[in-house]
């Protein structure tokens, strides 16, 4: 591939836009990528507008698609001149790079170590994503920390459920095996229902997730009153958001294997800490042990503190990136004397293990995507009747974190949650979209007068509870059987809220199947995203129904003739 893409005019330190769909194709695309140029994967869900952004920001010399695939990244590249190049997957399963040459000002053949091979955006505390470049060095350091911390071998294989935009798919779960001379196969899309069908068919030694996703493993997996005991597996890897303890002893009774929780984050290449496979010690509620990289707890000046000690978590090695590209300012806030301040907040304990207690930054950890508040602030307020809007964090019981806002109105103005999400829905992708947006007279206030997003669900929780009211309808009542079916929730009122109650995407899926069978019907995927209480969503239910009642008379009705259509409405 580094051949095809130095003909196509593109060599080292050229940045390369990859929007492909999940699957080994996207994983051969990185590395291929990778070796000889600088790879950007971008989430395939992302809006025109949002390829834009950073289809720019990157300063993109190409993007590769599949070919045919209809992507609104298309659309983007077009209107920056990004050049495209479309991936051509043969009858053998060889992969081609077919697009206009442009004029090569750059250097050809395999990638140096100190060379960048990998650009992913992450967000920080305010609107704009930060660049996180990271070099040969930085991953393959970090791979080879994770198959030494696995105790991975030729012998290994992974089952890869990550999606391979995010830095866990792509270290942990690409890399890593390949490190130890083992494989990885990566499956076209998590499907918690297929799951128990690949450890059949492929027989993993271990697979990595985050932890909704194991969630919604077991949840299958009981419901189907299956078990995996008797699988190939041998552990069971957790990272990229905090593991419930109980979620940790159910996967634990359900495969009978080790899992094993890791703490790590993009400008790291990945892992940071972990913990350490039997016969270590594994301890609940930590992260592990420093597994790489350099682990301290800095105080506000910057100065270590003592075992046991609360502070801001700073890293440093050879897999840490060297700073953010062009932007000095984050960096400087960033770095103290060669350590990089991670934001998160945790201490050391006696024995070295890490336990993270929260975090300073303002970032929203939805599940393992790490949301910018200020961009939900951004769409909300262009809606003509908001004045004031402000995201914000609220506990969940399986993402670790959900996002909601807080909208202040212009006065004289009316407008419901209902046509504030669809509003948000239409300008975000559904993982950006608030679950609850409440309308309130005025916005609560620190001492100084400024807003202050931490601690704004305790403050608002009135506004965020709802009183039980049971089902008005049939509809209402078939819609709350299937919410507390899928939640587990034995009351669910007409007007709660799907994911306030514990809902994430996986669930909505699952519903929505539940949903679609029950009424012989198909239903869009959005739905619950954009109608998320029984009350709303059995009205929008209804209201297709009596389309398709419609539609299905007026076809019958085309095929009569006008007195057996005369006489038919009679």
């Amino acid at each position: 591939m580094v051949d095809q893409l130095n003909r196509l005019g593109i060599g080292r330190g050229d940045k390369v836009a990859v929007v492909l769909p999940q699957g080994p194709e996207l994983a051969v695309a990185f590395l291929g990528v990778a070796c000889g140029a600088t790879a950007a994967p971008l989430n395939p869900a992302y809006l025109e507008k949002e390829f834009a952004f950073y289809l720019g920001d990157l300063e993109a010399r190409a993007l590769i698609v599949m070919a045919g695939d209809a992507t609104p990244a298309r659309a983007a590249a077009a209107s920056l001149g990004v050049p495209l190049i479309e991936l051509i997957v043969s009858s053998d399963g060889g992969l081609d790079l077919s697009g206009a040459t442009q004029v090569f000002v750059s250097q050809l053949g395999m990638a140096m170590a100190d060379e960048v091979a990998l650009v992913l955006h992450t967000s920080g505390t305010t609107s704009r994503p930060k660049m996180v470049p990271l070099t040969h060095g930085n991953l393959c350091t970090s791979a080879c920390n994770i198959a030494r911390n696995l105790d991975l071998s030729e012998r290994d294989t992974c089952l890869n459920v990550m999606p391979l935009f995010h830095i866990h798919g792509l270290v942990a779960c690409v890399l890593a095996p390949l490190a130890a001379g083992g494989g990885t196969f990566c499956t076209r899309a998590f499907d918690a229902g297929q799951f128990p069908g690949w450890l059949e068919a492929w027989k993993p030694t271990w697979y990595s997730a985050v932890p909704t996703m194991h969630q919604a493993i077991l949840a299958h997996l009981q419901e189907q009153s299956r078990t995996c005991a008797g699988s190939t597996l041998r552990f069971i890897r957790s990272s990229s958001a905090a593991l419930p303890p109980s979620v940790m002893e159910d996967l634990e009774k359900t495969f009978r294997v080790p899992v094993i929780e890791s703490y790590g984050m993009t400008e790291a290449a990945h892992q940071i800490a972990s913990n350490p496979l039997p016969p270590r010690v594994r301890k609940p509620g930590s992260v592990g042990l420093p597994a790489g990289p350099g682990v301290a707890i800095l105080d506000e000046a910057g100065g270590f503190v003592h075992a046991g000690a609360a502070g801001e978590i700073a890293i440093r090695g050879a897999n840490v990136t060297l700073g953010y590209h062009g932007n000095s300012e984050a960096n400087a806030q960033a770095f103290h004397r060669g350590w990089l301040r991670t934001g998160d907040q945790g201490y050391l304990d006696p024995d070295g293990y890490l336990f993270i207690s929260g975090r300073l930054k303002e970032q929203i950890n939805r599940g393992g995507e790490k949301l910018s508040p200020r961009e939900i602030d951004e769409v909300l307020l262009t809606h003509p009747m908001v004045r004031q809007a402000v995201a914000f964090a609220v506990p969940h019981p399986s993402l670790g974190e959900d996002l909601a806002a807080a909208v202040v109105l212009h006065a004289g103005m009316d407008c419901t949650e209902v046509e504030l999400r669809g509003f948000a829905l239409d300008r975000l992708p559904a993982f950006k979209t608030p679950s609850r947006i409440v309308i309130v007279t005025d916005i609560p206030r620190g001492p100084t007068g400024k807003i202050q997003r931490i601690g704004l669900a305790g403050k608002l929780k009135g506004f965020l509870q709802i009183d039980y009211e049971a089902p008005a309808t049939p509809m209402e009542k078939r819609v709350v059987d299937v919410f507390s079916e899928v939640l587990g929730c034995p009351m669910v009122g007409r007007h709660d809220n799907f994911f306030m109650l514990g809902g994430d995407s996986l669930r909505a899926m699952q519903a929505l199947a539940r949903l679609s069978q029950s009424l012989s019907m198909e239903l869009a995927a959005l739905l619950i995203f954009r109608w998320p209480t029984p009350s709303s969503l059995a009205s929008e239910l209804e209201r297709i129904q009596s389309e398709m009642e419609v539609d299905a008379l007026a076809k019958i009705l085309e095929g009569l003739s006008p007195e057996e259509r005369a006489k038919l409405l009679d």
